[in-house]
């Protein structure tokens, strides 16, 4: 596949629009700042010693409010893109999303299971609540697809095949269960559980970020560094085994480490569909399938997107919010009938 542009002004195009996005993430909202006001608030919090010129409201909003949740949009979109990328290599197929393994369901159960649970034994302690859903939620996706390898490991080799198949089966099954608590569930605790599974930005924390942040920081160091394995993989696995590649602990590698970001992300904000899936394929229709330049455009591409698709969330209603993966939805699935219709003509 030709690139359609030139790998280096991809990443300044780039890196221009995740500036633009993070400046008016900041700066719009219910209560819109300047953005000149805007950088310089975030320039004094960064702890650069500028004038103090009135800008008391804006740092208050920005470190308290917009600082915390622009970054966990952030790190949201660029670890889903990347997981999206991981999965689409491992299954060599561009229409491949990280749900497939099942880590999307399996967190989603375990963040229902600590809502209707906890609302069932009175209530989760306040102080402890959420990071009680954010384990529950990241341990529950780390169980459904370390299941769903398990299912495909036979004879000492891993079928992407079964694996898959085994995904579709294990996502249907927690999707069952997550109705049965959903029907379970008295009115306050539905409306908790159902806007968890439509995914926000809203509530962000430190506390909720850090974790993340770690997690996003290893897998985009980490994946990177396996490119050419990646790129010796959409030959074929035997193909990859002639060129070096250990391919089943390639598989290994790239479950877990899909596991580990997309559990992390829904664990800190909930379902967000379509940008593991939507991103890799677009930037890859612009630059080609080589992950050297693949991953790393399509995590900028990822916190972008997420970024400016929260911002069209928080002002399309306001001062109400539209649930982020609704809008998500709204963009991917969109793209992705046309992505089918392309490929028919």
């Amino acid at each position: 596949m030709k690139p359609v542009i030139a790998p280096r002004s991809l990443f300044i195009a780039l890196g221009l629009l995740l500036a633009l996005a993070l400046w008016l993430s900041l700066a719009l909202g219910p209560v819109s700042l300047p953005l000149g006001d805007t950088l310089r608030a975030a320039l004094r919090l960064a702890g650069l010693p500028l004038a103090d010129d009135g800008l008391q409201q804006a740092e208050l909003i920005l470190g308290q409010i917009r600082m915390p949740r622009t970054l966990l949009g952030l790190a949201v979109g660029a670890v889903l893109a990347l997981c999206g990328v991981a999965m689409q290599g491992l299954f060599r197929n561009p229409l491949a999303d990280p749900g497939l393994i099942g880590v999307s369901s399996g967190a989603a159960l375990g963040a229902a299971i600590a809502i209707v649970g906890g609302a069932a034994m009175g209530g989760m302690p306040e102080l402890f609540a959420p990071y009680l859903l954010s384990l529950c939620a990241f341990l529950g996706g780390l169980v459904v697809t370390a299941l769903v390898y398990r299912l495909g490991r036979r004879n000492g080799q891993t079928s992407v095949t079964t694996m898959l198949l085994a995904g579709i089966a294990l996502n249907a099954l927690a999707f069952a269960c997550i109705g049965l608590f959903t029907y379970l569930a008295d009115d306050a605790t539905l409306r908790t559980l159902t806007f968890w599974n439509l995914g926000s930005l809203n509530g962000a924390s430190y506390a909720r970020l850090w974790p993340l942040l770690l997690v996003t920081l290893a897998v985009a160091l980490w994946l990177p560094r396996r490119a050419q394995a990646l790129n010796a993989l959409l030959l074929g696995e035997s193909e990859a085994r002639h060129l070096g590649v250990a391919v089943e602990r390639l598989k290994r590698e790239l479950v877990f480490c899909t596991a580990l970001g997309v559990g992390a992300a829904v664990a800190a904000a909930g379902m967000i569909g379509f940008i593991g899936l939507v991103v890799p394929h677009l930037v890859r229709l612009l630059v080609g399938p080589d992950h050297r330049v693949l991953l790393p455009a399509s995590a900028l591409a990822g916190a972008s997107l997420l970024l400016l698709a929260d911002l069209f969330a928080r002002l399309i209603l306001s001062p109400a919010e539209l649930p982020i993966g609704i809008v998500t939805a709204l963009i991917g699935a969109p793209f992705f009938l046309y992505l089918l219709l392309r490929g028919r003509t």
